[in-house]
Parts: C-alpha cells; structure tokens; sequence
C-alpha cells in the first residue's frame, strides 16, 4: 500500500512537472517574443513568477518525484542537500506567490483607476517592487539556515520542507502568514472586488472608444471575465487551504498529519505553478 501511494505521488508529482514547464515556458515566450504584450511597465513582474514557476518545476517537484520512487527513506535533515532543497522551495513559493499577488494589483489598478493607471505603476516602480519582494522572500527563506526555524525531510510529503514542530511556530507564522494567507487574502480581495465592478458594469452596459468609432461591450463579456476571477480564486484557494490548515494543525498540536494527507495537500501546492501561467493568461485577456 505504502509503494502504491508513492507511485501515484510520483505520476503526479511528474505530470505536475510536466505541465508546469511547458505552460510557464510557453508564456515566458510569448512575453518576450511579443512587443505587444509588454506595453505594460509591469511585465517584469509576470516573468518573475513564470521564472519561479519554471524553477520549482524543473528542481523542486522532480526532486519530490525522484524521492518517492527511489528513496523514499529521505535525505539526512541537517544534509546540504536537504536544506537547499528545502530553502528553494520556500523561496520559489514566496516568490511566486508575492509576484502574482502584484500581478493582480496591477490589474486591479489597470481596472478601477484606469485615469490615473499610468503615473502610478511605472516602470521604475515595478522594479522597485520586484527587488522588494525577492529580498523579502531571499531572507525570510534563509531564516532557518540561520537558527529561526529549521528544515527537515518529511516522509509523508517525500521531500525537505519546513519543519512545523511547535519548536518553530515563529517561523511558521511568519512564512504562512505573512509570506502566503496575506497575499492570498490579497488576490482574493482584488478580485472580489473587480467581479463587483464588472458586474455593475453588466447591468448598465458600457460604449468604449477608439479614434474612428465608439461600439457597445454586450454584458456577457463582463460575466465571462467575472467567471474567470472566481474561477481563479477558488483555485487558489482549494490548491493552498489543506496545506496552511495542515500546518497550522502540526506546529499548534505537535502531531504529524497522516502522510496521504501530507502528500496531496503538498502537491496541490506545488501543482499550483503548473496552474498559474494559465490563471495569469485568462485574467489578462
């Protein structure tokens, strides 16, 4: 029983990988073979997490598939292996999350404060923003190595992860907290909130402009795009609330979680960079 939910771990830890390389490599092409989408000053921001996407389906999620078929005793906690591995996947996963999550203000103010959109999200701005968020994520993952905290293999998940004893509730705290809930409650708050626009704008319709004529958007065009944020925030939801509630239950209570519970709710995490070129493709368009 144990080597068959290893093995179905690994298919989908691979087929996770799989996607994940294509969809972020075929988006990270697109923006930067098409001049016309990088009109926007902010484009840096969807390469970083098309980047992080890229890095955790290349290093982090076949690392986790490798373990589960041919080691699936781990690797020493304190190995340099492990804690790289570890300290990768908390970066990557910050980095991404936090680089979406700038993603969607920029959106958001693309969206309700279109007048002003220009002078607010500049170029030298989203840079400035993007240095923000990668030292951020740089030195809350190397916190660990550096004694608040620590990384350690976990069996049920088949990879170097950080360690949610209640000895580390500090670190926990402020990698699931700050580093993941705030950014996600973020999104979803943007979100809800451009869904309520475009729903206001169903109901009165709107005419929009070019330089030759003026044409009428039809209402089913703002209910398409609302469908597609909520689709959006649920999937964020569904793919990171078993993994933060199961966190949170290990380091408060000092018990492990069952290890197939382990494992789904860290691969649904890690399957959200195969997710996230497609999410970040149907909220642009």
């Amino acid at each position: 029983m144990e080597s068959l939910s290893a093995t179905v771990y690994a298919v989908l830890m691979i087929c996770s990988s799989a996607c994940c390389v294509c969809g972020n490599t075929m988006l990270l092409l697109l923006v930067l073979l098409n001049k016309s989408l990088r009109t926007s000053d902010t484009w840096p921001l969807t390469c970083s997490f098309c980047l992080c996407d890229l890095a955790l389906g290349v290093l982090v999620i076949p690392l986790g598939a490798h373990t589960s078929l041919l080691r699936p005793q781990g690797y020493p906690s304190e190995g340099a292996l492990c804690q790289a591995a570890a300290f990768l996947f908390v970066l990557l996963q910050l980095a991404s999350v936090h680089s979406l999550t700038w993603a969607t203000v920029d959106k958001f103010t693309e969206v309700c404060f279109a007048l002003s959109y220009t002078s607010v999200f500049t170029a030298r701005r989203a840079w400035g923003v993007l240095a923000a968020v990668w030292t951020y994520c740089l030195l809350n993952a190397a916190l660990p190595l550096l004694g608040f905290g620590s990384y350690s293999y976990s069996g049920g998940r088949y990879m170097c992860v950080p360690s949610f004893r209640s000895s580390c509730v500090g670190f926990n705290v402020l990698f699931l907290g700050l580093g993941i809930i705030v950014p996600i409650l973020a999104m979803c708050g943007l979100y809800g909130y451009i869904v309520y626009v475009a729903k206001k704008q169903a109901r009165r319709g709107t005419f929009v402009c070019n330089e030759q004529h003026c044409f009428y958007v039809p209402a089913n065009n703002y209910l398409r795009s609302s469908i597609v944020l909520v689709a959006t925030v649920v999937c964020l939801l569904v793919c990171w609330l078993p993994y933060i509630v199961m966190c949170f239950y290990e380091s408060f209570t000092g018990r492990e979680s069952p290890d197939p519970a382990s494992a789904v709710a860290t691969w649904l995490v890690l399957f959200t960079a195969a997710l996230n070129p497609w999410i970040n493709s149907m909220t642009q368009a």
